[in-house]
């Protein structure tokens, strides 16, 4: 049942949301929860985006179809109150907050699968991910029915998938881009960062520092900028690589230089926990 805490409307059921009178233009704010001042910067943009008749709505829903066998999706934080309370202060006019069984039916048989820019990067790391995150996000969509979504560029392969995903299904859906938001020490925010014990904790800005070696290093050829980056991770003894590439923003695919239109992107391992970043290369 919906409830208010504050001025958020919380909504846990579909019909809930259909329920709703919607006139106003919508901005969405797609999350998993476990809020942290980069989801208070997507908000914040969602405001500015919505304007002073606008409305901002966040989704929390830990997405059980993005999670391989295995992976961390029980343990995923789900701090609920504390998420009301970050809404709350953020401003956010509505919560929709369902679970897994009223967004699923036991019987589910029709999935969003997008088939290019999904093959590599975190789509090879983790086989079936963004099938289960095209599948959520079209999902919110047309329950929420938004003017616009934001994501952050922390997930760029996401980011990239969603924007593919609107553009062929004709979605009337502006999608949104927000900088990535760092702590103080440059390591990219991510509710994941909470699993990183001391230690780890304390090598991993080594991330941030690689990217910058790499994307300053003057290196033209993407085998020697994934090597700076490389030998940067390396001097920190915890990480453990699982891809660094250069590639093309749009296609995703793997360049062989430098050049406008280039990102760095990389996944590495603190042990169990698996953090992504990125750089656009000048």
């Amino acid at each position: 049942m919906s409830k208010a805490a504050g001025r958020v409307k919380i909504l846990t059921t579909i019909a809930e949301v259909r329920a709703e009178a919607h006139r106003k233009p919508r901005v969405l704010v797609p999350t998993m929860g476990a809020l942290h001042k980069a989801h208070g910067e997507l908000i914040r943009v969602a405001r500015e985006a919505a304007g002073k008749h606008g409305e901002v709505a966040v989704s929390i829903f830990v997405n059980p179809l993005q999670f391989e066998p295995g992976s961390d999706y029980k343990r995923y934080p789900r701090p609920e109150k504390a998420d009301e309370e970050f809404c709350r202060d953020a401003g956010v006019d509505l919560l929709f907050r369902p679970s897994a069984e009223e967004v699923y039916p036991t019987d589910r048989s029709t999935f969003v699968e997008e088939t290019s820019l999904s093959s590599t990067l975190e789509g090879k790391s983790r086989p079936g991910h963004f099938r289960g995150v095209c599948t959520v996000v079209a999902k919110l969509f047309n329950i929420l029915a938004p003017h616009a979504a934001v994501f952050g560029e922390k997930d760029f392969q996401q980011l990239a998938i969603i924007r593919r995903m609107v553009r062929d299904l004709n979605f009337s859906i502006d999608i949104i881009a927000v900088p990535i938001v760092r702590d103080e020490d440059g390591l990219a925010c991510s509710s994941r960062n909470q699993y990183l014990n001391s230690e780890e904790r304390k090598q991993a800005p080594v991330l941030r520092k690689a990217l910058q070696a790499a994307a300053n290093s003057g290196k033209k050829s993407a085998s020697e900028i994934v090597a700076v980056a490389r030998e940067v991770i390396n001097q920190a003894p915890l990480a453990r690589i699982d891809y660094v590439e250069v590639v093309d923003a749009e296609t995703l695919k793997r360049v062989e230089t430098a050049g406008p239109n280039r990102v760095l992107l990389l996944a590495v391992f603190f042990g169990k926990t698996r953090l992504i970043d990125n750089i656009r290369l000048a």
